[in-house]
C-alpha cells in the first residue's frame, strides 16, 4: 500500500456516532479521535508544505483529490464514510472553539517548549525533597505513581496513556526552577590584608584580575588542586509550583474553597558534595510562598490596583483554616511572614489577614498556634535601603534556627526540619524573593558552620554564586506568574540598589500591566484546560466574553448558598411555605428586558409570593429585593431571550431562553433596598422594544414634576436562564436540565401556585397564565445591537484572541 507524502491530498473520514452529547470531561485524545477529520484538516493546513494550497482546493470542507480512484467495495469491517452534510455539521460543532485552536497550540508550544520552565528526571523524583527516601524512583513502580500530585503538571495530558497502561510514555513534568552552583570554602582561610587578591570561591560574575599564584578567574575550583583545608560544595535550588489554583497574576489571586492559594511555590535549598557522596552529609532547607489566604480580586487595568475582599468573614475563615491545617500536616510549625504595606491600598487586606489568623489561633493550643509577623517591606526599605531586610532577619532569627533544616548522613536521616516559613507579599514575587534569599543565606551559614566553616571569615564576601542562583530563581517564578523578570533583582544579585534598578523596575511594571491586559486571559484558559480544571467549552466561553471564569468557588455551591441566604433574609413570614429557589439572569432594573450589564439574581418562590433578590456576590449579601404576591400575577411569557449578537453562543435560540412575569402592583407588594429601607427609586416605564421610556422633558417635565410620575398599571420582571452546561466540571453524575427545561419547570410551578391564590368569578373561566412567544427574538436583537458594541467585541477579539 503506498504511503502518502506530505504534499499529497489526504481524504478525511469521520465516524458518525449519532446524537451522543459530548462528555464535559472528555480527554484531548478522545476529542481528536472522535473528530479526526476536522483535526486532520487543521493539521494538514498547518504542517503540510502545500497545506494552504490544498485548503483552497477544498469545497465545503471536503478533500479534493487531484486524481480519482475507483471506490473499493466496502466490506463489513470497514467504517462507512459520512456524507457532506454530516461533515459540515461536525465542522460547525467545532466552531467557535476550533478557531482558537491555532492560538492554543502556540500557547502550549510556548508553555512546554520555549519557556524553559518545566523539568523532569528519569532517575529522581524531583517533586520531592532529595532528603526524602520516597524521592528515589522505585524499580518496580512507575514514576508517575510516586510523584506528588500537587506538582504533577502534565497528569491530565498523560491520563489517556496512563489508562492504556503505556507507562513508558508517562514522564511527569514539574514547573518551577532548578539551579546549581559549586563553590569552595576554606575551614582555615588565610589572613590577608587585601581580600581581592585571592579568590577563595567560585564566582559567576567576572572577577577582577587575581593576584599571582591564585586560581585563574572563572575557573571551576573543583578542577584544580585544593588545599587540605579547602572543600568543594554543591548548592542546589529547586522551586516547585503547585497545580492547585495555578495561573497568572491578576486572574488567580487569594484562596479557593479547597484551601489552596494562588502562586504557591515550595522552594528547597540543598547543600551537598558535588558528587552527591552518601558518606557526605546532605542538608536541606525548605520555604514556601503563596498568596494571602483570603478571597480577593484585583483588576488588571491599573499599576497598583486595590484588593477587593470577597465573601463573608466565615467563608474566609473556613478556607484559611483549611489551608493552614494542610500546611501544618505537611511541614510542621508554620511561621507567617507578611510583607504587605500597613497603610495604603494593601492595608485593609493585611489587617483582615491578621484578624483571620487571630481567630484561627483562638481555637488552637499554645504549642499549635501560628505566629504572625507583619513586616512592612516598603516602609522599612524606603529610599532603596533594602539592606534593612536584616531587621526582619534579626526578628525571626531565633524562630528560624528553631525550625532548623533537614540533615541526612550515610543515607540515614539525622534530623528533620521542624517547620517552615510562609512568606507572602501581594504578588509573592519581588519582596518575597528578597526576604527568602536572606533567610536561605542565614541557614546556609549555619549548615556550613556545622562543617567547620565560618563564612564570615572567607576572603570573598560577595558570594556571587549564591546571589545569582537566587536571582535566577526569582526571575523564573516571576516569569511563570507575571510573565516578566522579578523586580528588585539587582539587589538580589549584587546586594546593591541604585536608580538604574529603579528604572528597570518601572519598565517591568509597565510590561506586567500590558501582559495582564492583553495576553493573560487566553493563557489562563489554556492553563486551566491543560490541567483538566475545565473542559474544551472554556474556549467557547472565552470567545463570548474574552474572559475566563475563576474556579476558586464552585458556582453551584455558591448559588446554593445564595439561595439559602436570601431565603433567610427576605422571607419574613414563617407561615409561607418555601417551594424553590433559582439563580437566573436579569436586567439591573425592573420593567426592561435588556440592560448593561445583565446580572445574576436570585428568584425565590413560596406559596404566597415570588421574590426577586439582587445579590452582592462579593460580600455574600442581599443588596435589595422585590416581593410580588402570586395573586397579582397576570401573565408569564416564555420564549427566546437573546440579549447579544456578538458571538455565536449568544445567538443560539435553543440556549438563550427566559420568561417575563407581568403583575399588577398592589399594597402587598414590597420593594426594599439593603433589606432594611424602602426603595424610593422609580423604575423606568416599559416599552414595546424592551427599552425604558425617556423621562419627560420640556413643558411636560416641568408640569409633571418628579413626584408626579405614577407607577405603571402593569409591572414586568424579566428572567433569563443561565447556560446549563459550562466548562466547569459537573458536581453531580446525573444529566443536567436544558435551559428550556429549567424555564418550563419554574414557570409551571409559579402558575400552579398562582392559581391556588387567585380567585375565579362564578361562571367565569380560568385563563392560562403561561404563554409562548419571543421575548427578544434574534432579528430584534440584531437590529438593536449597535455598531459600537460590535466594534468593541471585534477589537477585543483582535487583541485577546
Amino acid at each position: 500500500m503506498p504511503i502518502s507524502t506530505p504534499d499529497e491530498e489526504v481524504d478525511d473520514e469521520v465516524v458518525d456516532k449519532g446524537d451522543v452529547p459530548p462528555d464535559p470531561k472528555s480527554s484531548v485524545a478522545e476529542d481528536v479521535i472522535r473528530r479526526r477529520g476536522s483535526y486532520g484538516r487543521f493539521a494538514q493546513r498547518w504542517f503540510s508544505r502545500s497545506g494552504w494550497t490544498v485548503d483552497q482546493r477544498r469545497t465545503m470542507g471536503m478533500s479534493n483529490s487531484p486524481t480519482s480512484t475507483p471506490p473499493l467495495a466496502p466490506s463489513a469491517s470497514q467504517t462507512p464514510v459520512v456524507s457532506l452534510a454530516s461533515l459540515q455539521e461536525a465542522d460547525e460543532s467545532l466552531s467557535p472553539a476550533s478557531t482558537l485552536l491555532p492560538k492554543l497550540l502556540r500557547t502550549v508550544q510556548i508553555l512546554f517548549g520555549s519557556s524553559r520552565s518545566f523539568y523532569f528526571s528519569y532517575d529522581l523524583d524531583i517533586t520531592r525533597s532529595p532528603s526524602d527516601s520516597a524521592s528515589m524512583a522505585s524499580p518496580n513502580g512507575s514514576l508517575y505513581e510516586q510523584v506528588k500530585k500537587t506538582f504533577f503538571w502534565n497528569r491530565h495530558i498523560l491520563q489517556p496513556f496512563i489508562d492504556a497502561g503505556q507507562d513508558a510514555l508517562t514522564l511527569p513534568l514539574m514547573q518551577g526552577f532548578v539551579g546549581q552552583r559549586t563553590f569552595v570554602a576554606d575551614s582555615q582561610p588565610p589572613q590577608v590584608d587585601d581580600p581581592g587578591t585571592e579568590s577563595m570561591e567560585l564566582k559567576d560574575l567576572s572577577p577582577p584580575p587575581s593576584a599571582p599564584g591564585s586560581p585563574p578567574p572563572g575557573t571551576a575550583r573543583h578542577s584544580l588542586e585544593l588545599r587540605p583545608t579547602e572543600k568543594s560544595y554543591l548548592i542546589t535550588l529547586i522551586s516547585r509550583r503547585s497545580t492547585k489554583r495555578a495561573g497568572l497574576r491578576y486572574l488567580r489571586r487569594g484562596i479557593d474553597e479547597g484551601g489552596y492559594t494562588a502562586n504557591f511555590v515550595e522552594t528547597e535549598q540543598v547543600l551537598s558534595s558535588p558528587a552527591w557522596d552518601t558518606s557526605s552529609p546532605v542538608y536541606s532547607f525548605t520555604q514556601i510562598r503563596g498568596s494571602i489566604p483570603l478571597f480577593f480580586t484585583q483588576t488588571a487595568y491599573a499599576l497598583k490596583p486595590v484588593p477587593v475582599l470577597q465573601h463573608s468573614e466565615d467563608a474566609n475563615y473556613n478556607a484559611a483554616k483549611q489551608h493552614f491545617e494542610r500546611l501544618s500536616a505537611s511541614y510542621g510549625t508554620v511561621q507567617i511572614v507578611n510583607l504587605v504595606e500597613k497603610r495604603g491600598v494593601e492595608g485593609p487586606i493585611g489587617t483582615q489577614y491578621q484578624n483571620t489568623m487571630a481567630r484561627i489561633n483562638e481555637g488552637l493550643d499554645d504549642k499549635a498556634k501560628i505566629p504572625f509577623e507583619w513586616f512592612d517591606f516598603h516602609h522599612a526599605c524606603r529610599g532603596m535601603k533594602f539592606e534593612n531586610v536584616s531587621h526582619l532577619l534579626s526578628t525571626l532569627k531565633d524562630q528560624l534556627e528553631t525550625l532548623g533544616s533537614t540533615k541526612k548522613n550515610n543515607g540515614q536521616l539525622v534530623r528533620k526540619q521542624q517547620g517552615v516559613l510562609r512568606t507572602n507579599c501581594m504578588d509573592c514575587l519581588d519582596r518575597t524573593n528578597v526576604c527568602q534569599s536572606s533567610f536561605a543565606k542565614h541557614l546556609l551559614d549555619l549548615q556550613l558552620k556545622e562543617e567547620g566553616i565560618d563564612m564570615s571569615a572567607q576572603i570573598d564576601q560577595e558570594t556571587a554564586w549564591f546571589n545569582t542562583l537566587w536571582a535566577d530563581n526569582g526571575d523564573a517564578v516571576s516569569k511563570q506568574y507575571a510573565s516578566t523578570s522579578a523586580m528588585k533583582g539587582d539587589y538580589t544579585r549584587t546586594r546593591k540598589r541604585d536608580y538604574r534598578g529603579a528604572l528597570n523596575d518601572l519598565g517591568i511594571s509597565l510590561t506586567r500591566l500590558y501582559t495582564g491586559m492583553v495576553n493573560d486571559y487566553f493563557s489562563q484558559a489554556a492553563i486551566d484546560f491543560l490541567l483538566g480544571n475545565v473542559s474544551a467549552k472554556v474556549f467557547e466561553e472565552f470567545e463570548m466574553d474574552m474572559m475566563t471564569k475563576d474556579p476558586a468557588v464552585s458556582v453551584e455551591r455558591m448559588r446554593e448558598r445564595a439561595v439559602e441566604l436570601c431565603q433567610k433574609r427576605v422571607v419574613a413570614d414563617v407561615n409561607e411555605e418555601f417551594h424553590g429557589g433559582w439563580v437566573l439572569i436579569s436586567p439591573n432594573t425592573a420593567n426592561v428586558l435588556k440592560s448593561w450589564p445583565m446580572e445574576e439574581t436570585v428568584l425565590l418562590l413560596t406559596d404566597a409570593a415570588l421574590y426577586l433578590c439582587r445579590f452582592d456576590w462579593d460580600l455574600d449579601k442581599v443588596s435589595s429585593f422585590e416581593r410580588v404576591t402570586l395573586a397579582s400575577i397576570t401573565n408569564i411569557k416564555i420564549g427566546t431571550y437573546i440579549t447579544s449578537t456578538i458571538s455565536q453562543a449568544h445567538m443560539n435560540e435553543a440556549r438563550n431562553v427566559g420568561f417575563v412575569v407581568s403583575y399588577q402592583p398592589g399594597k402587598s407588594d414590597v420593594r426594599r433596598r439593603n433589606t432594611r429601607t424602602l426603595s424610593t427609586k422609580d423604575a423606568p416605564k416599559f416599552t414595546a422594544t424592551g427599552e425604558p421610556l425617556p423621562a419627560p422633558t420640556g413643558f411636560a417635565g416641568l408640569f409633571s414634576g418628579a413626584n408626579a410620575s405614577k407607577e405603571p398599571a402593569i409591572r414586568k420582571l424579566a428572567f433569563k436562564a443561565p447556560y446549563a452546561d459550562s466548562s466547569m466540571p459537573a458536581s453531580g453524575a446525573g444529566p443536567r436540565q436544558t435551559e428550556m427545561q429549567i424555564i418550563d419547570t419554574i414557570c409551571s410551578e409559579i402558575e400552579r401556585l398562582a392559581f391556588e391564590r387567585q380567585q375565579v368569578k362564578e361562571g367565569g373561566e380560568r385563563k392560562k397564565l403561561v404563554e409562548k412567544g419571543d421575548i427578544i427574538s434574534l432579528d430584534t436583537a440584531r437590529r438593536s445591537t449597535g455598531l459600537l458594541e460590535q466594534l468593541g467585541h471585534s477589537l477585543k477579539k483582535l487583541v485577546w484572541a
